[in-house]
Parts: C-alpha cells; structure tokens; sequence
C-alpha cells in the first residue's frame, strides 16, 4: 500500500455534489469563504480540498456539518462569471482523509491525510469483480438510457479496479450518501463489492419502472398527466405490495362493506358510492364527502343486537333500587318484559313520560336500559326547531350530516337500543320546517321499520328500538305525534315519598359529592320534612336536593373551620343553615276573604294553587283581567260574568252592578303564564262573593269549569292539583261530579288529608265555598 502524505490545505465544502479521484468537472463557486479558499491555492499549489455537507440547508458549514472523507483535486482552470460566482475546472487526485478542521475567518482549512490509489495490477478475484461490474453497468446503461455508448466503452478501457470502480459510481443516479459511502472505501475489492450491489439494486429499480411504466401506458391517454401520476402511484404500491394511498383506503373500505351485514339495497349504494370515491382524484371537494357518506354507511348497525334479559325479577329490582316510588313506569316496563318473553318477539313501545321537572323522568330511562341490558342513548329535543335536526340534511348542502336520530343509533351500536327523546314538548315551528311533524314517522310504529334520513337516503330500520319520551306538559305535543305514544303520567311525589327519596338517595349522593361520611353529618327526619315543607314547593325533588347539597355545604366549612368534628341538623337548627323559610305551609290563605278564592291548577312544574282576587270600583261596567292570562281563562271569566248577570236577582244582586262598577279580577305572580280550562267555578265564585260581600272559606280549593248556564264541567289533572293541594295546606277541595273516577290515580296519603266534595252545578260551589245556602233552582 502506498504511503499517506500529511498536509494542511484550504477546503471547498460542496453541496449536493461528490468527486471522486481522477474525475473532471465544472463547479460553481459563490460563497464567500469557499472563493477567498479558491484564492488562496491559486496562487500556490492549486490544490484543494473537496468534500460533500451532510446537510445542504447549512450556508456556513462546521466540522459537524462535512464528511470526512473528501477528495484532493487540481485546478486546472478558473473563470470570474458576471453574476459574481466562480466556474472553475477541477481535476481529482487522491482520496484524503481529513484529520483536523479549522476555521481561519476567510477561509476553511483542513489538516489531511492522502491516500494514493494502488496501481498494482488486479488480481484475480478483483478481475472477476470488475468483469461482473461491466456487465452489470452494461445492463444498466440499456435500462437507463441516460448513459450514453461511449461513456461505457471508456469504462471498458480501464485496467485499474480502483479507478473503474470511481467511474462508474460516478454515473449512477444514487444519493450522495451512498456515493459517499464508496468514497470511504479505500480497499478496492470492498469497493468493487459495494459498487456492484449498488448496480443490481439500481438495475432491479429501472426494471420495475420500464414495467409500471408499460402498465400505465395502457391505461392512460397523453393529455391526461395527472390520471398518469394516480395510476402510476398505484402500479408502484402493488409492486411493492403495500396498502397504503387511495389504493389501499378502497380495498379497506370493501372489506368493511363485506362486513357491516348491510342489507342488499344498501349495499349496492354503498359499492356505487365506493366506484365513484375510486374514480374521483383525492384533491377534490366531493371526495370527502363521499368517504364520509361510506363511512355513516359500514359504522351504522344494521343488525347488531344485545339480547334482552328477560328477567322480570331482576329487572324490578333495578327499577326499585335506582327510583322510589313510580309504581305505574315500573309496572309498564314489566309488562313489556313479560310479553316479550311470550312472545320473544314485539315491537318497541313508544312510552312518553309526562310530568313536571325533577321527578326522575330522564333517570327513570336510564334504568330501563339497564333494567333491559340495553344500550342507552339520549338526544335532547328542546328547542329544535329545524326538520333537519331528525330527518338529516341532503348530501348536496356544505357540511350535511345525519338527523340526530341516525347519530343515536350510530352512538348506540346496536339496532335495539333505549333511545330517550327527552322534552318532546319543547319542539318549535318555524320557517325552517316542522321537527313534530318529522318526528311522525320515527314513533309510528307501523312506519318506522323504514325510516327515512335524507343524509343516509337507504331505508333504516327502528322498528326494535325502545323509545322513551319525557315531556313537562303533554297540551304542548301535537296530537297527531301524541297519538303515537303511550301517556305515564307522574305526577310528582308526596311528604312520605320526598322524605324516602331523600333519605335513600339524594342525601347519600351529596354526602358523597361533599367529601363527607355519614358519621360526620346528620340531618334528623323531622329537619328533612321541615326544609320539604317550608324551603322548596315543587312536585319532584331538584330543589330539594339543592338544598341538601346547602346543608352539606355549611357542614363542610365547619368541620375544616375545625369548629365541629360532627354535625348534627335539627328543626331548630334548620335556619342557620338554609336561612328563613322560603314558603307557608299549613295554609293557603290566612283568614276568611271577601272577593278571594283559591283555585286548583296544572302548570309544566306540577300542580298549584292559584288566589284569583275580584276588586269592585265605582264605574261603567268595564271588565279588566290582569295575572298575564291565556285566552281560556279570559274566556272563562267572561262566561261567569255572563252567567251572574243573568242569575242576578236569585243570587241578590243588583241586576244593574255592570252599569255602576268596573270589575277587575287579576290572578297574582304576573309574569307566570296562566291557561287553561279549569278555573271557570274560581273566577265566578270570586266574583259573587265581591258582589255579595261574602268571604270565600279559606280552607277550600275548586277547579272546575263553567257554563253560561252554571253546570260545572269536568277537567284533568286531578292527582296534580290535588297533591299541590296537599302541598298547601287546603281541607277541601271542590271537583266536578265526573272526575269522582279519577280518585283513584291520587296516592291514599294525599286522600286521607283532604275531603273531596264533587259538585255538578254553579249554586253547590257556593253553598260550599260562602257557607251559605242557595236554595235558588238551576237553569
């Protein structure tokens, strides 16, 4: 092996390029450390050193930044260009291995090592390298067609390994890296050997090009370069065997078609859609729209079912651990499991829990679910008010999606779930569409085995879903979408129920929430009554648990405050707590009034009672309603001024009081929303006692509508009006004669406080409310 030789030299770090030993090339000059290095050899030996960056983005390289295996050239010629940069003429030399880097301020420098080549002549394993090595660039010239005939004959012409191996390397469209990595190479049987794997793998690559490139020629006309480019990109990958692109998203997205057991129809939709997403180039806007249309097609369950645990047992002592109460929801939910399993087979029942808020409508669902072993999914109607919200949107609109109905069941997993549609109530109409209407075919159960989504276009079937609707106040529903479901009322909870629910769910859970055991605080039973009765006035028990959370959050400050270890809650303590109370219970009204009578009504939160005050004034007969009334209850007071008009003279009054006085009747809370038909017996007693100057019992309560003959018509919501009764402390509560049946729906605690007295005529109201009697005949 030939000597090395040390010196120190200049260095022109290049970029993108290699040269190897006894090539000859141009190369442009620009930088400014690299022209002053130019400038400094010319005037010397014009010798330099050459070698490649690692990294091209890098303008003023480090020694971290080069290989460390260049190349010693000779400048054979120089020439200024007028853009600035340099074009010189290198010649290479020698291999040289750079031992130490400097940085002079103007220029590079490097401490190098030479390494000359061997001349000596090949032996024989080299001659069968280099045999092997022409024949290999041979083949690759032919495939390449970018190495010209006389480039490959004076590569023939060479008998030094060393220098055919640099040759050639140097005309093979590789890296830098790997150029570089033959540059390392100082024995040359090793570089015959890495120069030669280099060429099969070059020649295997042209190969696969010339076939991918036949391939697409067939398929592809001139003028369309990027239909080329696709098909080109998806000959490569089935060469390569991989599944990646567009190419591999299709075969994915077939295999999940085959798999979603989607019904034929649909199937054939969704393999059109698939062909369209194949042709369709990946830049373009519909593209995704398609793949997202698919997409909602294989994730939808088209048949994937939980089986129901019919087990009528386990399911009402579910029911009965996760509510109080509710006998009438409870009995409806094992009815329905009985019959499926009789039947193994029904329909889903469409059940719409009506009442007013906190009563556990939402959670009553819930349990259901978990009752049935079902999945459980939740879509919240309030203040929809665009068709679209149930039906979908067409695929044609920006943004188009499902109706919340699809993305329930695409939620749910499963083609049975308990689908709650809660507050069905609270829908709105306006320029947008009709959501009630929409909602039509979803609960019709003779129509939803197809349910049409205009997003997903494909018939859907709902017929095995179980869906539960909650609803405040059932007037509110449109009567062709409250056809089709099945009425529970709840009507709310009594004293004795609110204490239980308290006691064995809401003050656990707040405990709970709070940090607290029950060691640390104690609320007596008659303290839990206490804040019932004179801290909330509500039919469910929301308020309630509010208010417990209160307490707990008072007992929290005091045990961390370090003044208590344990807190006990008393009556008596009840106010340091919660503050004065909020309500009166025990009695709706003080005393006996004049011109004052309580009424009975249904409001969305539950039953209440409602003081309906007449004032009489010196005047000309105007009637003035005031308490923001609906139009039912002005009505009604018109008909009981009507009436006492005409019945004047039987009730002892003067036939002319309308031409003597204004009448106001006013219902108090004013900015509440007052309707309905039921207050008809309260205006027109409230009325005839004003007239008559006698005062209407306190303890009594009516509801009941009137006719302008004076017969007392029936109403509804006897359970809530009584309870609400209850809740306010009245004795008697005055009821149509035809709602004496409905008895039946009010709990026997609630019964056992009040007496019932049924009336079918104007003259018992008020021979019951004035604690007079009128033995006038009725018209």
């Amino acid at each position: 092996m030939a000597k090395q030789k040390k010196q120190t030299i200049p260095l022109l770090p290049l970029r993108g390029l290699l040269v190897y030993p006894t090539m000859v090339l141009h190369l442009d000059v620009g930088r400014d450390k690299s022209v002053q290095a130019l400038e400094k050899v010319m005037v010397d030996k014009k010798e330099i050193v050459l070698t490649s960056q690692t990294d091209l983005s890098v303008d003023e390289p480090s020694e971290d930044d080069i290989y460390h295996m260049g190349t010693l050239v000779y400048i054979k010629q120089m020439l200024r260009l007028p853009n600035g940069t340099i074009r010189v003429l290198v010649e290479g030399l020698n291999r040289t291995r750079i031992e130490a880097f400097r940085d002079q301020g103007e220029y590079l420098e490097v401490d190098v090592s030479t390494l000359p080549e061997e001349t000596e002549t090949a032996d024989a394993n080299q001659q069968a390298l280099m045999r092997t090595v022409l024949e290999q660039f041979e083949q690759f010239t032919k495939l390449s067609k970018k190495v010209s005939s006389e480039t490959l004959s004076s590569v023939q012409d060479i008998q030094e390994p060393g220098r055919m191996a640099d040759i050639v390397a140097s005309h093979l469209p590789i890296k830098v890296s790997q150029k570089q990595s033959l540059l390392n190479l100082v024995d040359v049987t090793e570089r015959l050997e890495a120069l030669l794997d280099i060429l099969n793998n070059e020649k295997e690559v042209l190969g696969l090009e010339k076939k991918i490139g036949q391939r697409v020629k067939k398929s592809m006309e001139q003028t369309q370069k990027e239909y080329y480019l696709r098909e080109q990109m998806k000959a490569i990958q089935k060469e390569l065997g991989e599944k990646e692109g567009k190419t591999g998203e299709v075969d994915e997205l077939k295999e999940k078609i085959e798999e979603a057991g989607m019904p034929e129809a649909v199937k054939a939709k969704a393999e059109k859609e698939l062909g369209r997403y194949e042709k369709v180039p990946a830049s373009s806007a519909e593209s995704s729209v398609i793949r997202n249309y698919i997409d909602w097609l294989v994730t939808l369950p088209w048949h994937s079912e939980t089986a129901d645990r019919l087990d009528i047992t386990n399911a009402e002592t579910i029911l009965n651990e996760d509510h109080y109460g509710l006998d009438m929801v409870k009995e409806r939910v094992l009815e329905y499991l009985a019959v499926q399993e009789m039947t193994q087979e029904i329909k889903g029942p469409i059940l719409c829990l009506a009442g007013p808020p906190g009563v556990g409508k939402t959670s009553l669902a819930r349990s259901i679910a978990r009752a049935l072993e079902r999945e459980f999914v939740r879509a919240s109607l309030g203040g929809v008010r665009d068709d679209a919200e149930i039906r979908g949107h067409r695929r044609t609109y920006v943004g188009a999606m499902p109706g919340r109905i699809i993305q329930g069941m695409h939620s749910a997993g499963t083609v049975n779930p308990v689908f709650l549609l809660d507050e069905i109530d609270k829908m709105a109409s306006d320029f947008r569409g009709d959501p009630s209407s929409a909602m039509l075919e979803v609960l019709d159960p003779e129509q939803n085995h197809s349910f049409s989504d205009h997003y997903i276009e494909e018939a859907y079937d709902l017929s095995k879903v179980m869906f539960v609707t909650t609803a405040n106040n059932v007037g509110a529903i449109p009567e062709p979408l409250l056809d089709r479901m099945e009425i529970i009322s709840i009507a709310g909870y009594t004293e004795v129920e609110k204490v239980e629910i308290a006691k064995n769910y809401l003050l656990p859970r707040q405990l709970q929430e709070h940090g607290l055991t029950k060691g640390q605080l104690r609320l007596q039973e008659d303290a839990l009554l206490k804040t019932i009765r004179y801290y909330t006035r509500e039919a469910g028990v929301r308020t309630l648990e509010r208010q417990l959370g209160t307490v707990c959050r008072k007992a929290v400050k005091q045990i961390v405050s370090n003044e208590k270890k344990r807190v006990v809650v008393t009556p008596n303590t009840l106010e340091d707590m919660l503050g004065k109370p909020k309500y009166r219970y025990g009695q709706a009204e003080v005393e006996d009034q004049i011109g004052t009578a309580t009424g009975l009504a249904y409001t969305s939160g539950g039953g209440d009672t409602l003081a309906i005050e007449v004032l009489l004034t010196k005047g000309d007969g105007e009637l003035t309603l005031t308490g923001k009334l609906g139009d039912v209850m002005k009505e009604s007071a018109k008909a009981a001024f009507t009436y006492i008009r005409s019945r004047s003279e039987e009730l002892k009054i003067d036939p002319n009081f309308h031409e003597n006085h204004d009448i106001h009747i006013h219902v108090p809370e004013g900015a509440t929303p007052k309707d309905g038909p039921s207050a008809g017996i309260t205006m027109a007693t409230a009325l005839i006692s004003a007239l008559t100057n006698r005062p209407v019992k306190k303890e009594v309560g009516m509801t009941g509508e009137i006719t302008l003959r004076g017969r007392v018509l029936p109403i509804g919501g006897v359970k809530e009006k009584s309870m609400s009764a209850h809740r306010s402390g009245l004795k008697t509560i005055i009821l149509p004669k035809e709602n004496e049946k409905d008895l039946e729906d009010v709990p026997e605690s609630v019964r056992e406080g009040l007496t019932y007295l049924f009336v079918s005529h104007l003259d018992e109201v008020l021979d019951i409310a004035l604690g007079e009697s009128n033995e006038n005949s009725k018209s």
